[in-house]
């Protein structure tokens, strides 16, 4: 990703979903004005999704996302319909392509159904416009359960449900598919801060990175990139330090800082050099707040002290990346989780977007800040937790409890820090 980009993250997921040729892939084309897709008469030819980070007017910074037919076939395609779904839990907008000439069917109906009952903004797209019989267009929303007993269309979430009629060869009707999509986005929550809203103008935040050798070269993380441009947003001061610097550096401040921003893996050192009249919180913790839900993931640390010899937890990660020696979720998370319960626990890991469906083995989940994923599927996966009665929190909420110092780590957020 290039340092001026949008990260995909904060960008607004569109994905393309519909049966194999009924044309996701030459709409969402004709969409973004790119070959992003590849184009084919043979059935099936969308084998894996496919990711394209752009801009989209009007909409701006935009994830388009193709996706194989939900009515492929076999032991393998079966996975492909798999992986299609589980697209929905990242995306914003939803486009139902449908093949016009051929009408809707079953699994465009049970597909419809999944993404209203996932509250997924959506646009309903009859494509081949042109190859389309009268009458066909007119009978597809009963045929995808959208009519009542009256014929009336049923509302979503977003409002009246969005649907056109266009043809991907011939351009027509695609200006108005992305007004739809744009308006469809734009249902969407307001804005959201990272530290923003914790600061005023002036104010100083202090950054602890560490590099070490899980650091990559030449350059910061995403989160720390992301808090940075936040608190210049708030018109404030951002100071960035390594966590050995710390103690020295806050006396030659000329003003006391507002608040100490630390990666979690230093928090026990960097908390014994941060005076008391000093908010203290984590990137991780930032980000908790930011992209799921703080109070739920604060509640669920609490199963640290419940488990016992054998319990198997997930230590998950939004992101992939090479593993350093002394990673945090695969060495560091698991070796203080056994120090500080004292039992032979059980670890699993996961990353990127293998999260399981079947959470019901876990005693606990251990989540990453999720810099890496949008908040659409961080709130996807803290709500099949929920759903499955299985604990989860977060890598600084984990880390700063097992330290001693969870009340000192939220006192940023009153309304979390009264729960303690």
């Amino acid at each position: 990703m290039s340092m001026n980009q949008t990260p995909a993250s904060e960008r607004v997921h569109i994905g393309f979903f519909g049966k194999r040729n009924a044309g996701k892939s030459s709409v969402m084309n004709a969409v973004t004005g790119q070959d992003i897709a590849v184009v084919s008469d043979v059935r099936g030819t969308t084998t894996d999704p496919v990711y394209k980070s752009m801009e989209l007017l009007p909409l701006g910074p935009v994830v388009m996302m193709d996706t194989p037919g939900i009515d492929d076939e076999g032991e393998l395609g079966a996975l492909r319909v798999k992986k299609s779904y589980q697209v929905l839990n990242k995306t914003d907008v939803a486009v139902l392509v449908i093949d016009g000439s051929a009408g809707a069917s079953y699994e465009d109906a049970a597909l419809m159904e999944r993404i209203q009952a996932k509250n997924i903004p959506y646009v309903v797209v009859i494509n081949k416009k042109e190859l389309t019989l009268p009458g066909t267009a007119e009978r597809i929303p009963e045929m995808l359960g959208l009519t009542g007993a009256e014929g009336v269309l049923h509302l979503h979430e977003g409002g009246a449900v969005r649907m056109i009629q266009v043809s991907a060869l011939t351009g027509e009707g695609i200006r108005e598919l992305k007004e739809q999509i744009a308006e469809a986005a734009n249902t969407e929550a307001p804005e959201r801060y990272l530290v923003r809203d914790l600061l005023k103008p002036s104010d100083i935040t202090v950054l602890v990175v560490p590099i070490d050798k899980a650091a990559p070269k030449g350059r910061l993380i995403l989160p720390q990139q992301q808090t940075i441009r936040d608190i210049l947003e708030a018109d404030a001061v951002s100071v960035v330090a390594k966590e050995n610097e710390l103690k020295n550096l806050l006396p030659q401040l000329n003003k006391k800082p507002k608040l100490v921003v630390t990666d979690s893996q230093v928090f026990g050192r960097v908390a014994e050099d941060t005076p008391d009249d000093i908010m203290l919180t984590s990137f991780s913790i930032l980000f908790a707040r930011y992209k799921g839900d703080l109070e739920s993931v604060v509640r669920g640390v609490t199963a640290l002290d419940s488990l016992e010899d054998g319990d198997t937890v997930l230590i998950s990660e939004g992101c992939t990346h090479h593993r350093q020696c002394g990673d945090i979720g695969t060495v560091k998370l698991p070796a203080w989780i056994r120090a500080h319960t004292g039992r032979e626990i059980k670890i699993r890991t996961t990353s990127g977007t293998e999260f399981p469906d079947d959470l019901t083995g876990y005693k606990l989940i251990l989540h990453c800040g999720g810099c890496m994923l949008n908040e659409r599927e961080m709130k996807y996966r803290l709500k099949c937790a929920e759903d499955q009665g299985v604990p989860m929190t977060n890598y600084g909420i984990a880390i700063a409890y097992m330290k001693g110092i969870l009340k000192r780590s939220v006192e940023p957020f009153p309304e979390i820090y009264k729960l303690l």
